[in-house]
């Protein structure tokens, strides 16, 4: 599979809260402006007190898996089981709530966002005040290409299932409370610069319109914590925060991974067939085929997830089997990047010294995943349904490059035509290979090709203003270009307003580039808590210009700073 998708992808052309206690009016007056009501005009009901809202009555998981019978808390090795019982370490010295995402508590856990500004909902979202017995997942995974045994939730402890009352059930994760038996040489906590980042590209990507696990809050502390953030022997101190995050479903590749491995058949099948139930059920889980439909559908939604990571230039940075969801869904943000200058072999983790998940390789990467899915599955599947499933795998390669061919045409406000196919690959690889050689914004580049008309895309057109345009109209092909893509945009008949309103609302103007995390990290590790609620806000709402945003410069050329910027696995 090594370089299947090059043609796509384009190389070649063709203030203080404790945990026990109310909120103080500094806090209150701090985050009150950022917090409140909004259910999209759902016209939901929602909880204005923390008391009168639960958890399911029902939690599946524990009633459906093996939990393991061991309940102290210590590394170990785990066998026979899906679950470990395990209770969050709660954050002790001056626990702060840095942030929430108001989308999140009004629309999927039906609660008034003011709630937030309560301690029994700190107390909830640092792990101190438990509603039902905490989980940690056990799973395995392949990473960086090799089979690693055992990893399992090192540092995230499942506190409970939530139904909202649109029915949708929910798993709720405390990402860096503490030690778990899963946790290996970690301490199982997070430091604040990782859960800022994981609290905001989770719900950057949701309004981007790309699967994604949700983030409800943040909480930071003052507690040390130890890290050698690029494994140079250069340790040193920092602070130690807490995501309360969710999902559907935490169910990885690895989940099934780590069974086949150890032999454990029945739980294997009882787990996939858990899994299909609930979350794929359009599949009849009495069919004899039920594991290839499985398999055949996850193979289909992973493709479609990374041609959307593609499309916004996203590199998740450890696509690692034990990150890769069953749902196909973006989870585990850790030493993630979004494209700046176009660059394929762009690779934002420092651990990743091959460049294995640099942003050209992902569609390989997933190819790669997929295929140990596969074989986590085959002890469940026939002689005859094991080559079905190598079949489906194999057709991974044709949905990838379709989809990737609808993805890029309509960012550039065209429609896929199958008799169009080689005109457009040669259309988007082009456009591709001028904004590697001048080093073109990914993101603005195709933002200002749908801010202005098509008319005024000659180079003459281009103001200042259009600071990415204006680079790549300087490649030698930018005219011959540009004459190409008016003749297959008229081929369409669409109006030109038509075409602009495509593209403004499919590429977005603002992104979470490493340098805004960056100046968002600095500010929180201050206790300065607005900078993180105003980029928040403007995430958002990706696609719409907004003035606060231009002030602030989130879609001006990034500084010459942000160049220097790494960032690891270490978190």
């Amino acid at each position: 599979m090594k370089y299947v998708f090059k043609l796509i992808t384009l190389l070649t052309i063709s203030n203080t809260i404790k945990t026990s206690n109310e909120l103080t009016c500094d806090n209150i007056s701090l985050l009150e402006k950022f917090i409140k009501y909004d259910t999209c005009h759902l016209h939901l009901k929602v909880h204005a007190n923390f008391a009168d809202w639960n958890l399911a009555k029902n939690q599946l998981l524990q009633q459906s898996f093996p939990i393991e019978k061991e309940t102290r808390n210590y590394v170990r090795r785990v066998s026979d089981c899906v679950f470990s019982a395990v209770k969050p370490i709660p954050l002790k010295s001056n626990v702060q709530l840095a942030a929430v995402s108001n989308y999140v508590l009004s629309n999927i856990l039906d609660l008034d966002p003011t709630v937030a500004l309560t301690g029994e909902f700190v107390a909830f979202a640092g792990g101190e005040k438990l509603l039902t017995t905490s989980l940690s997942h056990r799973y395995g995974g392949h990473q960086f290409g090799y089979w690693s045994g055992q990893l399992g939730d090192g540092r995230a402890v499942m506190i409970g299932e939530y139904v909202n009352q649109r029915g949708e059930r929910y798993e709720l994760q405390l990402k860096g409370s503490g030690l778990t038996p899963y946790s290996r040489r970690g301490d199982g906590r997070a430091v604040i610069r990782s859960s800022v980042r994981e609290f905001l590209c989770s719900e950057a990507m949701f309004y981007l319109g790309i699967p994604t696990s949700r983030a409800a809050s943040l909480l930071v502390s003052d507690d040390p914590v130890e890290r050698d953030m690029f494994y140079d022997g250069h340790r040193r101190t920092e602070r130690g925060a807490i995501v309360l995050r969710l999902a559907e479903s935490w169910f990885r590749i690895g989940s099934l991974e780590i069974l086949t491995d150890s032999k454990e058949y029945e739980l294997l099948k009882n787990l996939t067939d858990f899994v299909i139930s609930h979350y794929f059920r359009t599949i009849n889980v009495s069919s004899g085929d039920r594991y290839l439909e499985f398999f055949s559908t996850v193979v289909e939604e992973t493709a479609n997830m990374i041609v959307l990571w593609q499309s916004v230039g996203f590199t998740h940075g450890v696509c690692n089997t034990d990150n890769f969801s069953l749902l196909s869904i973006t989870i585990d943000y850790g030493p993630f990047g979004f494209l700046e200058e176009y660059n394929p072999d762009f690779v934002p983790n420092t651990s990743d010294d091959e460049g294995r998940y640099r942003y050209e390789k992902q569609p390989d990467v997933g190819y790669f995943n997929l295929n140990k899915l596969r074989a986590a599955l085959e002890p469940l599947l026939t002689q005859q349904q094991r080559k079905q499933a190598g079949q489906i795998l194999n057709g991974y390669i044709d949905i990838y490059k379709t989809k990737f061919l609808k993805s890029f045409l309509k960012k550039l406000g065209l429609t896929f035509d199958i008799k169009n196919i080689e005109e457009d690959e040669q259309l988007i690889a082009i456009l591709l290979k001028m904004m590697s050689e001048t080093k073109s914004d990914f993101t603005m580049t195709f933002r200002q090709l749908g801010e202005l008309p098509i008319n005024k895309l000659n180079d003459y057109g281009i103001t200042k203003f259009y600071w990415a345009l204006k680079k790549l109209s300087k490649h030698k092909w930018y005219t011959e270009w540009i004459s190409m893509y008016k003749e297959r945009s008229f081929k369409e008949r669409k109006s030109e307003d038509e075409r602009q309103e495509i593209m403004l609302n499919t590429n977005p103007r603002y992104i979470l580039r490493n340098w805004i995390a960056q100046s968002v990290i600095e500010k929180v590790e201050k206790n300065e808590f607005t900078y993180l609620n105003q980029v928040l806000k403007i995430l958002e709402r990706p696609f719409e210009y907004q003035d606060e945003a231009e002030a602030l410069g989130l879609a001006s050329p990034p500084p010459e700073w942000s160049k220097q910027l790494k960032v690891s696995c270490s978190s």
